[in-house]
């Protein structure tokens, strides 16, 4: 093959390889949700360039990562997905937009690698993503050959679907955003009781596969129905906001909290102890009774009650029995509260 025939093979492929990112880009430019976003575009990319490994990094504390974890992962996502802690992604990737390619040793991008997954990629094409302008994350392309991604080959592919993926994330995170707005409590702005219990099915689930801890606390407020009658319903509001911000604050980015329903709210809690919870429910209650409300110069301390179940309770078989064994366990402390009142009260008399 002379130079010229070269040339023209050289641009031949150049040009099957455009004519296959530009069918990867129509096939995910009018998707509305990012578990199809993403999921299709990971198949996509292996079917049509033979990849063996491809998934996605996305860094923890920002608006996509938040709206993921707020309306769940399921199927190829909730494998093919890693949430890697800023400082790391940014030590290995960096904050710029271009892709980076790899191909020497690949020990440091481990941490971008799913948990639990094991491959044995021997070069990388780490794609920056972006959501307005701010890097969130990577699409990242794992191949056994050394020489299927390395430093200094042409980019310009990767780069032009670099933008066209931070376009769809865009879009897809304004009608996501609209979709969980359907699926949160409107006034404390939690997630509602129908999206805890699909997060619940799948935190359950995920549990079992990997053998860690799960916890669900379940709680609510200590006579609710009298400090409304005592201050009205608009302060009752209030407070259910107050106790919803303060559980929110003192949650991990992995926990879920949900109000329930009336004034009972509901954590999830993956990797969590049920010494750790029962830590984090009495932190509650102390802030509650060290930081009182306000109301016409008067101050009001609510106070809460909890009830916590693991997965390895007994007869815990499902995310319903974890759910309803927290319950339980929340109405038992109820009554033990209740006697230990009229016990004092008694002994006051």
């Amino acid at each position: 093959m002379n130079d010229i025939e070269k040339i023209l093979e050289r641009v031949r492929k150049n040009e099957e390889i455009e004519a296959k990112f530009f069918e990867v880009e129509v096939s995910i430019l009018s998707i509305l949700n990012f578990k199809d976003l993403f999921e299709i575009l990971l198949t996509e990319i292996r079917k049509k360039f033979d990849i063996p490994y491809a998934w996605l990094s996305l860094m923890q504390e920002n608006h996509v990562a938040n709206l993921i974890r707020q309306l769940g992962t399921s199927g190829m996502l909730d494998k093919k997905l890693n949430i890697v802690d800023p400082e790391t992604f940014r030590s290995l990737v960096g904050n710029g937009t271009r892709p980076v390619l790899t191909n020497g040793d690949l020990t440091p991008y481990y941490k971008l690698f799913p948990d639990h997954e094991k491959y044995l990629a021997r070069s990388l094409a780490i794609i920056p993503l972006r959501q307005e302008n701010e890097v969130i994350g990577s699409l990242n392309c794992g191949d056994y050959a050394p020489e299927r991604y390395h430093p200094g080959m042409d980019v310009s592919l990767l780069e032009r679907l670099s933008v066209i993926l931070s376009i769809c994330i865009s879009n897809v995170a304004a009608h996501e955003k609209i979709r969980l707005a359907a699926s949160s409590d409107p006034l404390t702005g939690l997630i509602n009781r129908r999206i805890m219990e699909v997060i619940l099915k799948r935190e359950f689930t995920r549990a079992l596969r990997y053998e860690t801890p799960l916890a669900v606390a379940f709680l609510d407020l200590d006579d609710f129905k009298s400090l409304n009658d005592r201050y009205g319903h608009d302060f009752g509001d209030t407070v259910l906001k107050y106790v919803g911000n303060q559980l929110t604050l003192m949650s991990r980015d992995s926990d879920i909290v949900t109000r329930f329903a009336g004034d009972e709210f509901v954590v999830i809690l993956p990797g969590n102890r049920r010494d750790d919870t029962h830590q984090m429910m009495n932190r509650l209650n102390q802030y509650l009774l060290k930081n009182p409300l306000i109301h016409n110069g008067e101050k009001v301390s609510p106070s809460i009650s909890f009830g916590i179940a693991h997965i390895q309770d007994a007869g815990v078989q499902d995310p319903a029995s974890l759910l309803k064994r927290a319950d339980e366990r929340l109405y038992e402390a109820k009554r033990k509260k209740k006697k230990s009142e009229r016990v004092i009260s008694f002994d006051r008399h």
